[in-house]
């Protein structure tokens, strides 16, 4: 069995010819198909992923390998097109339509540097809600839970699930309000959400298009940095590795730290006294554009639910409500209150409080938070109480959807552990387009974030 589950680990083996593709992916999909939690995966894509894998070995052999992701594998969320299989984003209400005809573009994007394709992962339905839970394929468990089933994180569930458990070394989300960012922290894993529009959303199915963002979901920033590239064409990754002493970081007072678990904070502050004592310089500020967001949403609502609505809008008029989840069908609905001046006056906000938070960082900055103000919590009390349920899903969101609506890129590493030995997420940010940055630095700063330097 192959234990060490990095792209970069499983790069060497299979680039020098000690691992076969086609034994790599046998012995992938029988991980899946041994593990105990069922509800990981939706569905698997064995012929596709063996025909890849046979397609690698053989380019591998003659010294034509695509590069360093050819032949390993990947698992995608299950609003993302694969040729030949259905898109039921989470829901059983599509699970009966037609295949998709094409793959989405960044799954032809992975495809072209030869990752292979394992299947599709579980998420909350139709991608709306940060904790998780499906009622119609299950809620996955958290890999790190040692004591009750404890919640994943979504609505990327299922893809952070997946790498965290070590069945795949990569799987690729979505991030509309921190589902990318959010299971990665709940899990102990790296998530990076790119900047809106970095990679083409073509096959991809939305959730609100002005917030929508994709990233990977992986154990090491080098692995996401890898993952990026070919993400958006690149042959090879084009990112060099900052230097901890060059990095500038401003740490928010406003919001992010508002009835945050004692342990978290704790974590985050020795990860911060760790990157000072390496070099790296940090001061904090309050950022007033923070706390507007959720001003300016008690007042006309959310956007995320303004453009859910409108997606969803003809199908909540009909049968199909009556197959959802209550809980996404509730929240759904609220989108009805939004008016169209509403709708307007949030995007006119939304830009002048991007420039306006741009604005107050100094030349070269990051932002760094903890990802979620709490660990992963367990699932029984949510599933038994909506108000909870509801409750918790908003402090889950509320860090990371602060990114989205400012259209801010961002990582979560793992810095520590909080109540019940769960992981806790370190978050760094930087301002949209600035993507490379925010890798380079995340590359520096990753061993010393985690303690491991």
């Amino acid at each position: 069995m192959i234990n060490q589950r990095t792209l970069a680990s499983l790069a060497v083996l299979v680039q020098s010819g000690k691992l076969d593709p086609v034994a790599l992916v046998a012995e992938t999909l029988t991980r899946i198909e041994d593990h105990p939690d069922r509800s990981i995966f939706v569905a698997l894509t064995q012929e596709r992923a063996a025909r890849e894998a046979k397609a690698a070995s053989a380019r591998i052999k003659t010294g034509r390998s695509l590069g360093l992701l050819d032949g390993l594998p990947v698992a995608w969320k299950d609003l993302f097109d694969l040729a030949g299989s259905i898109t039921t984003a989470g829901s059983v209400v599509l699970a009966e339509g037609s295949p998709a005809a094409a793959d989405a573009t960044v799954v032809a994007d992975l495809g072209s540097a030869g990752m292979v394709s394992i299947g599709r992962t579980n998420m909350s339905e139709f991608a709306f809600s940060g904790l998780g839970i499906n009622p119609h394929y299950g809620t996955p468990r958290n890999p790190r839970s040692a004591d009750v089933h404890r919640i994943p994180g979504g609505s990327s569930s299922g893809s952070a699930a997946a790498v965290a458990a070590g069945l795949v070394p990569l799987a690729i989300g979505t991030d509309t309000g921190g589902s990318v960012r959010i299971p990665a922290a709940m899990t102990g894993i790296v998530g990076y959400k790119a900047t809106r529009g970095r990679y083409a959303m073509k096959g991809v199915f939305p959730l609100a298009q002005s917030l929508d963002s994709l990233g990977p979901l992986c154990q090491t920033v080098q692995d996401a940095v890898w993952a990026d590239a070919a993400m958006h064409g690149l042959t090879a990754p084009v990112i060099r590795r900052a230097e901890i002493a060059d990095l500038s970081i401003v740490v928010p007072e406003t919001i992010v730290f508002d009835d945050a678990e004692a342990e978290v904070v704790a974590a985050f502050e020795e990860a911060i006294k760790r990157l000072e004592a390496a070099g790296a310089k940090v001061r904090r500020q309050a950022f007033p554009s923070f706390a507007e967001i959720f001003e300016l949403t008690a007042r006309h609502g959310a956007l995320v639910t303004a453009e859910a609505h409108a997606l969803h809008r003809e199908r909540l008029a009909g049968p199909e409500a009556e197959r959802m989840d209550p809980r996404v069908v509730a929240r759904t609905r609220l989108g009805e209150k939004i008016t169209v001046s509403d709708y307007i006056a949030l995007l006119d906000a939304r830009d002048r409080l991007i420039h306006e938070t741009i604005e107050t960082l100094k030349a070269g900055e990051l932002i760094a938070h903890p990802t979620l103000p709490h660990v992963a919590p367990p699932l029984d009390p949510l599933l038994a109480d909506d108000d909870l349920f509801f409750k918790v899903n908003a402090r889950t969101l509320r860090n990371t959807s602060i990114g989205n609506f400012l259209d801010l890129c961002g990582v979560s590493i793992p810095c520590g552990t909080g109540a019940a030995g769960m992981p806790v997420g370190f978050q760094l940010a930087a301002p949209h387009h600035q993507d490379d940055r925010l890798l380079s630095a995340a590359l520096a700063a990753e061993a010393t974030i985690r303690g491991d330097a």
